[in-house]
């Protein structure tokens, strides 16, 4: 079964709005959205965009640096050195044309 929840395409209050369609959308999970909205006095569609609005802002304050999330992650384990592999000359370009 195919779910549909279409925004409208246009402008509210000076902004441009985008669509989006969610297909193959739970029949229970589409029931408890229904609910939740009806719960919070919302539209479906506005309760979408209420999570949308929360789950995103919320995963922005998260957000850190990749480097820090793998020393938050490994750096107790201590560090390694290796060596740097010797490098030999470059080879000579290729010649085109001859």
């Amino acid at each position: 079964m195919f779910a549909i929840i279409d925004g409208i395409l246009g402008y509210r209050q000076g902004s441009a709005m985008a669509a989006i369609t969610i297909r193959n959308l739970e029949v229970a999970l589409k029931e408890r959205l229904r609910q939740r909205a009806a719960a919070n006095g919302r539209s479906m569609e506005d309760e979408v965009l209420e999570i949308l609005r929360t789950t995103l802002a919320a995963s922005g304050a998260r957000a850190i640096h990749p480097a820090d999330a793998i020393m938050a992650r490994f750096g107790k384990l201590g560090g390694v050195e290796l060596e740097a592999p010797v490098r030999g000359p470059l080879r000579a370009p290729p010649e085109f044309g001859k």
